[in-house]
């Protein structure tokens, strides 16, 4: 009885919060997801008008363009970073574990004071950078390119989220038996024949984790783009999320995004699970 009872007195409390801060409003959302409510005064409810004119909103498809292909791009390139250094780490070098602290430093750091770090670099220090070498393609802030602006914004989240990815790559590479190796040393086998018939297939786990994880991440992208461009120029880097904000607490359309959050988490609901499927049986093979 007292194991029951310290039991109940750990869990609800945590239930209590968690339902408060987390659940309930996330119902409310939903609720109000199905009402004309802009965030203040009376409110009727219009059914499923917010669905069908999420649908319909040239601003909110070209920010789940935007998103989308962010997410993909970064997802991609994060992974393969964060594999290479990640071998690299593993090798057998001198200072390796001053340099896997020093690789997860950008993951513990603010985004908002690294993305305004960033913007200054993009801003100032690469253009004059640019100049003085002659190289035209620095010599103007990307940032200030609709078309350019979002590689920007890959760049910085690559840099921070590497270093989460990595820890996880580091945590697979050690669990290989060095006799595997070691074989295939014996065998003749290369450098790339060792990589592609050992170690990938061994952390092909892990690297499902970091897709699935990364890709989430990526999706819900916010804290960069604000720091970096502001959804800026114009909309070109205008992400769900931050469109969500803006139109929500900012622009007296809280029913409509709320409508425009449930779509998008049932969006990064899917689309976890299909990588799941997908990369789960790429690790049977």
């Amino acid at each position: 009885m007292k194991k029951k009872y310290t039991f109940l007195l750990m869990v609800i409390p945590a239930f209590a919060i968690f339902f408060t801060f987390h659940t309930y409003p996330a119902i409310q959302g939903i609720f109000y997801s199905f009402t004309d409510y802009k965030g203040y005064g009376n409110w009727d409810l219009v059914g499923l008008k917010n669905y069908l004119n999420v649908f319909q909103d040239g601003r909110a498809l070209s920010a789940y363009g935007f998103t989308f292909k962010f997410a993909i791009v970064g997802t991609i390139i994060v992974n393969i970073v964060s594999l290479l250094i990640a071998l690299g780490l593993n090798a057998n070098i001198k200072f390796r574990k001053t340099l896997r602290a020093t690789y997860f430093l950008p993951f513990i750091l603010s985004v908002l004071i690294v993305g305004y770090i960033f913007k200054f670099i993009f801003t100032h220090m690469l253009p004059e950078l640019g100049d003085s070498l002659g190289i035209e393609f620095l010599s103007s802030n990307i940032l200030g390119s609709p078309d350019l602006a979002w590689i920007g914004v890959v760049i910085l989240a690559v840099w921070q989220s590497a270093a989460f990815n990595t820890l996880l790559y580091l945590a697979g590479l050690s669990t290989i038996d060095n006799q595997l190796y070691e074989a295939a040393d014996i065998d003749g086998a290369g450098p790339w024949a060792k990589f592609w018939k050992i170690t990938f297939p061994l952390v092909a786990p892990f690297l499902t984790i970091n897709m699935v994880v990364a890709m989430k991440n990526f999706l819900m992208a916010f804290d960069q783009i604000v720091a970096l461009t502001g959804g800026g120029p114009g909309q070109s880097t205008e992400s769900i999320s931050l469109l969500i904000y803006r139109g929500g607490f900012q622009g007296g359309e809280f029913a409509y995004q709320s409508a425009n959050a449930v779509i998008y988490f049932i969006v990064i609901v899917a689309i976890s699970l299909i990588q799941l499927r997908v990369l789960e049986r790429r690790e049977v093979k």
